[in-house]
């Protein structure tokens, strides 16, 4: 299995007054998102920032990495509800993507609380994005069982 997939930018201006305008390329799902640098580092004013766009991928990611999971150890995930939240600071004088939390609540049949939390952090571990990020990013998940 090989899956491509491109996005794609416009900036015009310099980093600080300029702006860009991002598509998705292969999904066509979106088009012509306004990004700039304001957007990443004060307020997001209607705005994406590639730090919202990789929490999107994250979250996504690991619902898809989670509910798999479940359903591998015998439990049936009804619905997850995740969050992620992408940090991106100023560390030793320049911006860094810091930290990925990622927070679930989950209505699961056939599992206990414990189960399920440690079913979450196996997903965190595993998720593809996750691994993308391991190493350079500080990942945590949070993990409520509703009931």
């Amino acid at each position: 299995m090989k899956a491509i997939r491109r996005a794609e930018v416009t900036w015009e201006g310099n980093l600080i007054q300029g702006k860009g305008a991002l598509d998705a390329a292969t999904s066509k799902a979106f088009a012509s998102l306004p990004v700039t640098w304001a957007s990443r580092s004060e307020r997001a004013d209607g705005r994406t920032s590639p730090e919202e766009l990789i929490a999107a991928a994250h979250a996504s990611c690991y619902a898809m990495a989670f509910s798999h999971g479940l359903d591998g150890g015998g439990a049936t995930p009804k619905k997850l509800e995740v969050s992620a939240e992408v940090v991106f600071a100023m560390v030793d004088g320049g911006p860094k993507v810091v930290s990925s939390a990622l927070t679930v609540k989950g209505w699961v049949d056939g599992i206990d609380a414990a189960g399920f939390a440690e079913a979450a952090e196996a997903a965190k571990d595993g998720c593809p994005v996750s691994q993308a990020l391991k190493g350079n990013v500080e990942l945590s998940v949070d993990a409520t069982l509703a009931s």
